[in-house]
């Protein structure tokens, strides 16, 4: 059988962002030579991996046709909690006196059980009251926001066990620790999306919410999942972050989950539901730390970097608007 050409358009719409990238990195490196340098080029994939990490668990969310405003403020918790329990001996204000020392496994498990429980509870609100995830996950945000600064009493957490720096400054055959990690994640997330049951199930909730429950899918129960994943991606991202500083502090990670939106949006994954992609998520996320990096480097101001992004979103999404109004 013959296989339909792909006309010049198609290829833009599924490939465009990716020659956005190239394109972008070609001239950054025309006007400014030292944006392509190495340690550069690796700060740029170290800033990219908190926001990819988080896009690559919205992009399951939005897949599945919700949203998530509530990953900033959980990365936080789960940062904290980590971070209270990773202290040094020797660190002046202890948070928790009384216990010695603690091997790194267990900051990590508490970190990543916080982010677990907040996507967990976030997943069952959306599921069994029927409330719009918008909601839900708003309410969220200033939950687990406000326990961070109960946790803390509004102070950071600092002086962390060694351990912690060389998951956020070490590096592994000259990668940094951080890029390492989400590496890692693209693999098990692309996995995930693509050869089980569980991805087929997320695109079908997605594009067919009324079609994936007559075919049998527990569509409640995949919306707990996804939002649990979500979760578990927060609480990574908040180890990472808080490994990277060697400290966290109650106010981290604020708008983060505009960032994760924006990469995953810019990336091609559709706010319909039911499109969407994890290469697409990761491209989106280099797309923004490019744009960021590029605009640092040329001395543009941050305030108006943030109005760049925003511009970059609405962009995306009228884009994103246009294409689906075609296949209409």
């Amino acid at each position: 059988m013959n296989q339909p050409k792909r006309t010049f358009r198609d290829v833009l719409t599924k490939y465009g962002i990716v020659f956005v990238l190239i394109v972008m990195i070609l001239l950054m490196s025309i006007v400014k030579p030292s944006f392509r340098t190495v340690n550069n080029i690796m700060n740029i994939l170290t800033q990219s991996s908190v926001y990819g990490i988080l896009a690559l668990g919205m992009t399951l969310v939005i897949v599945s046709k919700g949203i998530d405003l509530s990953v900033g403020s959980i990365l936080a918790l789960s940062a904290v909690v980590a971070a209270s329990l990773g202290q040094s001996e020797t660190a002046s204000a202890r948070f928790f006196g009384s216990l010695p020392e603690l091997p790194i496994i267990v900051p990590i498990l508490a970190a990543l059980l916080v982010g677990i429980l907040c996507g967990m509870i976030n997943g069952a609100l959306i599921a069994y009251t029927g409330i719009p995830a918008f909601i839900a996950t708003l309410g969220m945000t200033t939950i687990a926001r406000g326990f961070s600064y109960i946790y803390t009493d509004g102070k950071p957490v600092s002086t962390l066990i060694p351990e912690f720096k060389f998951i956020g400054q070490g590096r592994v055959l000259g990668i940094p620790m951080p890029v390492v990690i989400y590496l890692v994640m693209i693999l098990i997330t692309w996995i995930l999306m693509n050869n089980t049951r569980f991805g087929k199930r997320v695109y079908a909730v997605g594009g067919n919410i009324n079609a994936a429950e007559v075919s049998g899918v527990n569509v409640k129960k995949m919306l707990v999942l996804i939002y649990t994943y979500m979760g578990l991606l927060a609480g990574i991202a908040g180890i990472v972050s808080t490994a990277r500083m060697v400290s966290a502090q109650p106010g981290l990670a604020a708008g983060y989950e505009l960032t994760a939106i924006a990469s995953t949006t810019i990336g091609g994954t559709s706010h319909s539901g039911g499109i969407g992609t994890i290469w697409g998520a990761v491209v989106g996320a280099l797309v923004l730390s490019v744009m960021r990096n590029g605009m640092t480097i040329l001395g543009i101001h941050s305030y108006w970097q943030q109005i760049v992004e925003g511009l970059v979103i609405i962009v995306a999404v009228i884009l994103d608007m246009r294409k689906n109004a075609r296949k209409a």
